[in-house]
């Protein structure tokens, strides 16, 4: 894995820091929401698990080179039509995890040409499979850092 362009390890250690986010939470935690409109921890890691699908799919489809556009998802309709809320955390991060390890096999018979493949996503925006990659790294961490603040407003009530 050494002679890719991006830094795998990088995007399979998200699964540990999501682990670690979430560390010594409880269901009620795990669930709990500030205000109706905003998400629970449960929610942002189904919405984690959600994208890992979307990206892992836009991977495929510039691998393919279907020249289709890259698909776009509703990331709040998602989680609410999935009843986010209601599944189990531990659930959502086994298929986290899976994603990543099943993702990670692939990128290692990626040649170099094969990471700069690109595709258009639905912005219009040509996107390679190596920034597929570092954009979603870069989104969970983003993510980590809303679960930070989900359970700064948890502590204060």
């Amino acid at each position: 894995m050494s002679n890719q362009p991006v830094d795998v390890q990088s995007y399979l250690n998200t699964h540990d820091q999501l682990q670690e986010a979430i560390a010594g939470l409880d269901e009620a935690q795990l669930k709990w929401k500030e205000t109706p409109e905003k998400w629970s921890v449960t929610e942002v890691l189904t919405h984690l698990a959600d994208h890992n699908i979307v990206v892992s799919f836009r991977i495929r489809d510039i691998l393919a080179d279907t020249k289709a556009t890259l698909p776009a998802f509703n990331q709040d309709l998602w989680v609410s039509g999935q009843f986010g809320n209601q599944g189990a955390a531990s659930d959502v991060l086994a298929l986290f995890k899976a994603l990543l390890v099943y993702n990670s096999l692939l990128f290692g018979r990626l040649s170099e040409a094969d990471w700069q493949k690109t595709g258009i996503n639905f912005k219009g925006d040509t996107v390679s499979i190596a920034a597929a990659v570092e954009g979603f790294t870069n989104h969970v961490q983003r993510h980590i850092g809303q679960i930070g603040r989900i359970k700064e407003a948890y502590s204060k009530i």
